[in-house]
């Protein structure tokens, strides 16, 4: 049977590692053909290693596995000219585009009145400026298509309910949310649909690093994955230190079909119940 995004093409972020490629694999097992940017480098002031060219091929990998078309270009969000040749590549290619997520994103931590200007500056501009750039580069497209269709923006759990030493990265994730409810004011004439994912602590590099542990973990000199598992349990009502990225993939499924045809300017929390506890 056709999948639920047969013959739908989705651009996404971020799509070397993580969430990303979960997404691109997710949508990919509905039908839907890939268009994928990601750096495949280090930001300076990010501290556990970031993706590389080899994930990003493992991500053309498995979306090829499952008989999708897919368009792999390394960009960075933050670099306009590289990220909009590249969306506009992709279309040329694949012939149209339907769905949007943006996913790339970073995380650091520290006291707002003690971070670096640097540290806000890549915080920025990688998770408020590069939606920003991704929804520009796609939304043309979209409208051009005179079908609808969906954008899906990442924010997080703590734009929510914040806490403590992240305020650069909660006040990128609450720009977000203000881009995704202004952008599903105006683009509902043209039946586009925009909406926000809000995870907890999800299972990837970007949580299961000694930089992020530490902050959970503060009396361990290297503290693991175990180690880390009751303080991250302690943060969410169901009984679980993290989710996993399907779980956040499957939720932009299901905001992408047809399923969610009338679902838009919300924001969605998938967070085991994140601070309700």
């Amino acid at each position: 049977m056709p999948g639920k995004l047969e013959g739908k093409v989705a651009l996404i972020t971020g799509g070397a590692r993580g969430q990303g490629r979960s997404h691109a694999v997710r949508l990919a097992q509905e039908g839907a053909d890939i268009i994928t940017v990601d750096l495949c480098g280090q930001v300076d002031t990010i501290e556990y290693p970031m993706s590389t060219p080899q994930d990003l091929k493992e991500t053309v990998r498995l979306v090829e596995e499952l008989d999708r078309r897919i368009i792999a270009t390394q960009a960075d969000v933050r670099d306009w000219t590289a990220l909009s040749q590249a969306v506009d590549t992709g279309v040329s290619e694949l012939g149209r585009l339907d769905i949007v997520c943006g996913n790339a994103g970073i995380v650091s931590l520290g006291m707002l009145h003690e971070l670096s200007l640097d540290q806000w500056n890549d915080m920025i501009g990688v998770n408020l400026t590069g939606v920003f750039h991704t929804c520009k580069a796609a939304i043309p497209h979209i409208i051009a298509g005179g079908r609808g269709g969906s954008i899906t923006l990442t924010s997080t759990a703590v734009a929510l309910r914040p806490v403590q030493g992240a305020g650069h990265y909660i006040a990128a994730k609450h720009g977000v949310v203000g881009l995704m409810q202004t952008l599903a004011l105006e683009l509902a004439p043209h039946f586009i649909r925009v909406n926000a994912v809000h995870p907890t602590n999800c299972d990837t590099d970007m949580i299961q690093n000694p930089a992020l542990r530490k902050a959970f973990v503060p009396d361990s000199e290297n503290p693991t994955r175990e180690e880390s598992v009751p303080a991250y349990t302690a943060l969410n009502a169901l009984p679980i230190p993290w989710i996993e990225p399907q779980d956040i993939s499957n939720a932009i499924a299901f905001l992408a079909s047809d399923e969610g045809r009338y679902i838009t300017g919300i924001s969605l929390p998938v967070d085991a119940g994140f601070q309700r506890i």
